[in-house]
């Protein structure tokens, strides 16, 4: 179709599906043409749901396919560095899910592959920047409406964790979002982080420190605690309460539907991350098209998504040695500013 945007989505897992699919039902102006994973049924079966994508298993054969004008990744972590560079070299504009790559050595060479380029081509997935309760936090914060930041009390809480999950991915796959929602809504980077933890939850499987207390000092003199607890049991929460000077506000306590029945009165508890952040996935998604189109990049950039590859690393460390850990970054190059 004239004027639509091609799109690569390198990865067919649950995000690379659920993008193939708002693509098809909710995102207009853009379609996927190609689909790549290992699993060559697996890309088969979600590049079917998309009428006339090719399915592929090496991500290279999908971003040569015709017609594509831009990529989604939504690959594993460790499989993010070498797209991104593969993207660079045609120039493609990216929207990458978290992490940018999994350490902060290899998101510094993204970042030199970028720059190499002259412009900005890529933006992290970092749905929250999209999501209207967010925006509404960030719109007050910047206005003054509370005074000067003090703290962030935040609240990561999944019903499971994945069998996959380790201690450390409490940190690099959940807490991620609070260190990069932090870094926006305060406009302060993040300088030190610490880590507590509590006996395990008897809900969590063997050998799982979860859950825990992630403590972040900012540049700005704010501190940042987020409760992180991927095994609760009950849902998918995340909340956070901003406290100023002059104030404070709580974002993530929006009301579901009430059930009144057999002498009880109860609340509906969002399950998943894709019902409670759905609208901002399909905005965040539009913002991208829309910019690609342009042939820009808008939103999160590479260097937001190194800045959270840095401070996870030190949170890992903290997590592993039980110190608080200064977090290391590089200058930040003039493209980023």
């Amino acid at each position: 179709m004239s004027g639509t945007l091609g799109v690569a989505v390198i990865g067919a897992g649950r995000m690379g599906a659920d993008h193939v699919r708002r693509f098809g039902v909710t995102v207009g102006g853009a379609r996927v043409v190609a689909v790549a994973d290992p699993d060559g049924d697996r890309a088969k079966e979600v590049a079917a749901s998309a009428e006339g994508a090719s399915a592929h298993t090496d991500p290279a054969a999908a971003l040569a396919a015709p017609g594509v004008g831009a990529v989604v990744i939504a690959s594993p972590g460790p499989a993010h560095e070498e797209a991104l560079l593969a993207a660079l070299e045609l120039d493609l504009p990216v929207l990458c899910e978290k992490p940018l790559t999994p350490d902060a050595a290899g998101a510094l060479r993204v970042l030199e592959a970028e720059q190499r380029l002259g412009r900005r081509r890529i933006q992290v997935g970092f749905m929250r920047r999209y999501d209207a309760e967010y925006v509404r936090l960030k719109e007050l914060l910047d206005a003054g409406g509370i005074g000067r930041p003090l703290f962030l009390h935040c609240r990561h809480r999944n019903a499971s964790s994945p069998s996959f999950f380790t201690s450390g991915m409490l940190i690099s796959d959940s807490v991620v979002h609070e260190v990069d929602a932090a870094r926006w809504l305060l406009g302060q980077e993040v300088t030190a982080v610490s880590v507590l933890s509590p006996a395990s939850s008897a809900g969590a499987p063997e050998g799982l420190r979860d859950p825990q207390l992630v403590l972040m000092e900012t540049s700005g003199g704010a501190i940042v605690d987020v409760e992180v607890f991927v095994n609760c049991g009950f849902g998918y929460q995340v909340r956070c309460e901003a406290v100023g000077e002059a104030g404070s506000a709580r974002i993530g306590e929006g009301r579901t539907m009430d059930v009144e029945a057999a002498g009880r009165r109860s609340e509906e508890i969002v399950q998943d991350f894709t019902v409670r952040f759905a609208d901002a996935y399909d905005r965040q998604l539009r913002a991208w098209v829309a910019a690609a189109a342009r042939g820009r990049v808008t939103g999160p950039d590479a260097w937001d998504g190194y800045a959270a590859a840095a401070v996870s690393e030190a949170g890992l460390t903290a997590l592993r040695t039980g110190v608080r850990t200064p977090v290391e970054m590089a200058g930040r190059p003039p493209l980023y500013h």
